[in-house]
């Protein structure tokens, strides 16, 4: 997914934008404003995060045309689903779009193949871009199409609904939360299908969470909520190490390396990524299918799993020892300081006490070497 920054839209639609245009607007009288005007990249996963109440499914809603703003103006890969100044409303049932909630919400009557049936036969055979069984494979679902919703635990029925919206061959799927009511290992289970659906799919996709975690795994790019107000806009990487927002603060402060991988030590367990700012080992992952390389991969490190040194520390277990640059500082607590760091073009955090910023006397511009433990490093 390509970022951008937010832009002002043009008054009518532009038929040969690809992307996502959402210009919604709740006013206060209905209860709770919204006031979001973004423009997204047309593919890949974006993620609309925030805390409780800021406005996440309000949006979702609208875009899905669940609910109405008023204005509002929704346009998709150039088709406008609603633009109030040109008098033009789609109902939900005339947008080509698949929806994913929280619950899977099938039908319990009905087996899993009469289930995706069911989303099939929303589209003229004409109009279909996605077929059964490309949606069966992409879920891994084949061994259950004959099963009953009620023999397939959490994180099954969630695949099935997702084939589901699939089978409806939608430009845009929504995803309400979907991994909210599962459990860790039922979560675990399904992030490597939206791994898939990212990859071999081109259908941009609107993520809703209150999740970091999913956030720094799956999107390519993040709306951020607060109050019914749009905050920031951009690549995940990017908004995830901005000091001046939420995302970069607290316990899960973390920073994204994307890379390329270079080479795999079975023996060690080992793998190692070629990034902007060097190259750095860590613990293989469990990524399905296994990985090559050349193969692009992105790693998450925390900010409390990097500490900062003057000089090139030689004799350590650390494996990785990376020059980097000061870029600023910010309190982060009664007794810590949050440090962004660039590693060439690849920003990083660092979490220290105050008390060893100021015997470092750290400072924008400075040189220092970031150490990174590879059991560190999250895959």
């Amino acid at each position: 997914m390509d970022a951008r920054p937010t832009a002002e839209l043009p008054e009518h639609p532009n038929p040969g934008h690809t992307g996502l245009q959402v210009r919604v607007r709740v006013p206060r009288a209905s209860g709770f404003t919204l006031d979001v005007d973004a423009r997204l990249a047309g593919r890949g996963i974006t993620a609309v995060f925030g805390p409780s109440g800021c406005g996440k499914t309000t949006l979702l809603r609208a875009v899905a045309g669940l609910a109405r703003p008023a204005p509002g103006r929704v346009v998709v890969n150039g088709q406008a689903w609603q633009d109030d100044q040109a008098g033009l409303w789609l109902p939900t049932h005339r947008r080509p779009l698949g929806v994913v909630f929280q619950e899977a919400s099938l039908f319990e009557h009905l087996d899993v193949r009469r289930n995706l049936d069911f989303g099939r036969r929303r589209v003229p055979a004409a109009e279909r871009r996605v077929s059964l069984a490309q949606a069966i494979e992409l879920l891994g679902i084949g061994a259950l199409l004959s099963r009953r919703p009620a023999q397939l635990s959490g994180g099954e029925r969630q695949r099935v609904a997702i084939a589901r919206a699939l089978a409806t061959s939608p430009r845009l799927l929504l995803m309400d939360e979907p991994l909210a009511s599962l459990d860790a290992a039922r979560k675990a289970e399904l992030l490597p299908y939206f791994e898939r659906l990212q990859r071999d799919l081109d259908i941009p996709m609107l993520y809703v969470t209150h999740s970091l975690d999913e956030v720094a795994r799956l999107a390519d790019d993040v709306l951020l909520l607060d109050a019914g107000r749009l905050l920031a806009h951009g690549a995940t990487g990017a908004l995830m190490t901005r000091l001046d927002l939420s995302l970069a603060h607290g316990d899960s402060a973390s920073a994204l390396i994307d890379g390329t991988l270079q080479a795999l030590e079975p023996g060690d367990g080992l793998m190692s990524v070629r990034f902007a700012g060097g190259v750095i080992d860590c613990v293989q992952g469990h990524a399905e299918p296994a990985r090559l390389p050349g193969q692009r991969v992105r790693l998450r490190v925390q900010a409390r799993d990097v500490s900062l040194a003057l000089t090139h520390a030689r004799d350590t277990s650390i494996l990785n020892v990376l020059p980097a640059t000061v870029q600023a500082l910010a309190d982060d607590g009664p007794a810590q300081v949050l440090v962004s760091l660039a590693l060439g073009g690849t920003p990083l955090l660092a979490r220290i006490t105050r008390k060893s910023a100021a015997a470092l006397a750290l400072a924008p511009g400075q040189r220092v070497f970031a150490q990174i433990k590879g059991v560190a490093v999250l895959d």
